[in-house]
C-alpha cells in the first residue's frame, strides 16, 4: 500500500518558533502599553515646556519693550527655542531652593528701570497666572525678582537653571513637587505625577542679558488626562483585547485543531470505522506535520502487517491442511483395513512423504520468520567478494555464473549484511538450478546512490500466466518435488530490511535476443 506523501514541512514553522512568537506577543502587550504610557507622559511634559517657552517669549518681548531694549530687527535671523526635557532621561532635581534676601538690590545697575518695568507687568502676570496656573517670575540681569506673585526684591541667582539663564542659555529642569492632595492608588506607575517643570528664559538684546523669565508649571496628570479621553482609552483596550483574541485563535488553529483532528482519526481507527490515519492537510507546525506523517506511516505499516499476517495465516493453514488430511486418511486406512504388505508400505511411504513435506514447510516458515524479523542495520559488505564466493560455490554444483560487467569496482560496498546478501543470491541460484539452469548471467546498473543487480538464468523460465503469482506466499510449480513457494518471499523480506527490493524482469533476453529463462532484478543502496 502506497503511503501518502509528506506535506511540505519546510514551509511550516517549528513549534518552538510559534511558542516563542506567542510568548513575545504576550510579553509585548504590557510592555507596549507601558511604553505608550511613558511616551504619552513624556509628551505631556514636553507640551508643558513648549507652553512655558511660548509664554516666556511673550513676557520677554514685553519686558524688553518696557526697558527700552526692543530694537531687534523684524526681518532678523530666527532663533527658535526648542524643548529640552525628556522624562525618561533627565533627572528629577530636589525642590527649588528658597529665594535669598538681598539688601543691596536697589544699588545694582539698571535695577530702577527693571523695577519700573516689573511694576508695569505685575497685573499682566497675575491675570495670566489665573488662566495658565503657571508660577511666573521676572528677574533682572542680577537674578533679583522684579515681578511675580511673591519673592519680590529677593534673589534667585543661586538657583541652577537661573544661573545658566543669566549667562544667556535657555534652561529647563524637572523638580520634585509636593502636592497638598493624596496621590491616587495607581500613581506609582506614573513618573509625572510628582514633578514640576521649571524654565529659565533669558531676555537678550544684541547679545546682552537684561533679565530672565522664570516660569514653572505642573504637567497635566496623565491619569486625569487619560480619564478625560476615556473613549479613546476604551477603544485601545478593545483593540488589545481583540489582538489577544487573535493570538488565542492563532494558537488554536496552529496547535489545538490539528491535535484534535489527529486524536479523532486515531479513535476512528480504534473503533474500526477507518483502517489507517491520513496525513493532516493543515498540520499547523513542522512538528505536528512530522507527527501526522509518522502516525500515518505507522498505521499503514500496521494495516499492511495485519493484512500480510491474515493472508499468511490463511496460506499456512491451507498448506498444512493438505498433508495433514492425507496423513489422517492413510492412518485410518492402516488402522481399519487388512491389506497386503505392498499396500501397507505404499501408505507408509505416503506418510513419510507428507511428514517430509511438513518438515520442509516448517523449516521455510522459520526462515521466513527470521527474514521478517530482521531489523535495519548499518552493516555493509563488498559486492566483489560475495560474487567471487558465489561463483566458486555454484561452479561445483553445475551452475556457471558469469559477471557481464568486468570493470566492477572491487571496493564497491552495499548497505546489507553479508549473511542476508548470501541468502538472497543463494535462493535465486537454487531456484535456477531447480528449474534446469546451467548458466546465470549477472549484470549491474547504477541509478543514483543505488545498484541494480540482474540475475538472468537459462532455465525453463516463468510462464506468462504465472508471472503475477510468483511473489504470492506458497505459490509454486514444484510442489511434487518439495517446493514450498516461500523462497521469493524470504528474498523480499531480507531485501526490505535493508531498504532494498526485488522485481521480475519481463524484458530479459539472451545474447540472441530471445526471451529465455527467468530474470530478476534486486535493488540495494550503495554504502558511502
Amino acid at each position: 500500500m502506497q503511503i501518502n506523501a509528506k506535506p511540505q514541512l519546510k514551509k511550516l514553522f517549528r513549534l518552538r518558533t510559534i511558542l516563542l512568537m506567542v510568548i513575545l506577543a504576550v510579553l509585548l502587550l504590557p510592555l507596549g502599553s507601558l511604553y505608550f504610557f511613558r511616551f504619552y507622559e513624556n509628551e505631556l511634559v514636553r507640551k508643558t515646556e513648549i507652553e512655558l517657552i511660548t509664554q516666556s517669549a511673550a513676557f520677554a518681548a514685553v519686558y524688553r519693550e518696557l526697558i527700552g531694549q526692543n530694537d531687534i530687527e523684524i526681518n532678523g535671523q530666527y532663533t527658535p527655542v526648542l524643548p529640552q526635557l525628556d522624562l525618561a532621561k533627565d533627572p528629577v532635581l530636589p525642590r527649588r531652593p528658597h529665594a535669598r534676601l538681598s539688601t543691596s538690590y536697589n544699588q545694582t545697575p539698571g535695577y530702577a528701570i527693571a523695577q519700573q518695568a516689573g511694576k508695569a507687568m505685575q497685573k499682566i502676570l497675575l491675570n495670566t497666572q489665573k488662566v495658565t496656573l503657571a508660577g511666573i517670575r521676572i528677574l533682572d540681569a542680577n537674578g533679583i525678582v522684579v515681578a511675580g506673585r511673591g519673592e519680590l526684591n529677593q534673589s534667585l541667582a543661586h538657583v541652577t537653571e537661573v544661573k545658566k539663564a543669566l549667562t544667556g542659555e535657555y534652561t529647563a529642569v524637572l523638580r520634585e513637587r509636593i502636592s497638598d492632595q493624596p496621590p491616587p492608588s495607581i500613581a506609582s506607575i506614573s513618573r509625572g505625577t510628582g514633578i514640576r517643570v521649571f524654565t529659565a528664559f533669558p531676555i537678550i538684546n544684541k547679545g546682552q542679558v537684561y533679565g530672565v523669565v522664570y516660569l514653572s508649571r505642573t504637567p497635566q496628570n496623565i491619569l486625569k488626562h487619560l480619564y478625560s479621553i476615556k473613549e479613546k482609552v476604551i477603544l485601545l483596550s478593545l483593540l488589545l483585547l481583540g489582538l489577544t483574541g487573535l493570538i488565542v485563535l492563532f494558537l488554536s488553529s496552529r496547535l489545538s485543531r490539528p491535535i484534535r483532528e489527529l486524536i479523532e482519526q486515531t479513535q476512528k481507527v480504534t473503533r474500526g470505522e477507518i483502517e489507517t490515519v491520513e496525513v493532516l492537510h493543515k498540520p499547523g507546525t513542522y512538528e505536528l506535520a512530522e507527527l501526522s506523517s509518522s502516525f500515518s506511516e505507522m498505521s499503514k505499516a500496521l494495516q499492511e502487517r495485519s493484512h500480510y499476517i491474515q493472508q499468511f495465516a490463511s496460506h499456512v493453514s491451507h498448506e498444512f491442511k493438505t498433508p495433514l488430511t492425507s496423513m489422517q486418511g492413510s492412518l485410518e486406512l492402516l488402522q481399519e483395513h487388512d491389506m497386503s504388505d505392498e499396500q501397507r508400505l505404499r501408505f507408509i511411504d505416503n506418510l513419510q512423504a507428507d511428514t517430509q513435506r511438513l518438515k520442509q514447510l516448517v523449516n521455510r516458515l522459520l526462515e521466513q520468520a527470521r527474514a521478517d524479523a530482521i531489523q535495519s542495520s548499518n552493516e555493509v559488505c563488498k559486492l566483489s567478494t560475495e560474487l567471487s564466493k558465489l561463483k566458486g560455490h555454484y561452479h561445483d554444483l553445475g551452475l556457471n555464473i558469469e559477471l557481464m560487467d568486468e570493470n566492477l569496482d572491487p571496493d564497491l560496498k552495499l548497505r546489507i549484511g553479508v549473511s542476508s546478501l548470501q541468502s538472497v543470491m543463494h535462493n535465486l541460484c537454487d531456484n535456477a538450478l531447480q528449474h534446469g539452469a546451467t548458466r546465470m548471467q549477472l549484470s549491474l546498473n547504477f541509478p543514483p546512490e543505488r545498484v541494480e543487480i540482474t540475475f538472468h538464468d537459462n532455465g525453463k523460465g516463468i510462464s506468462a500466466a504465472n508471472q503475477d503469482k510468483i511473489f504470492t506466499p506458497f505459490f509454486t510449480t514444484r510442489r511434487e518435488t518439495g517446493g514450498t513457494g516461500l523462497g521469493l518471499g524470504i528474498i523480499a523480506s531480507l531485501l526490505k530490511s535493508s531498504n532494498g527490493s526485488i522485481r521480475l524482469n519481463n524484458e530479459a533476453k539472451d545474447e540472441k535476443g530471445q526471451f529465455t529463462g527467468a530474470s530478476f532484478i534486486i535493488v540495494l543502496e550503495v554504502a558511502n
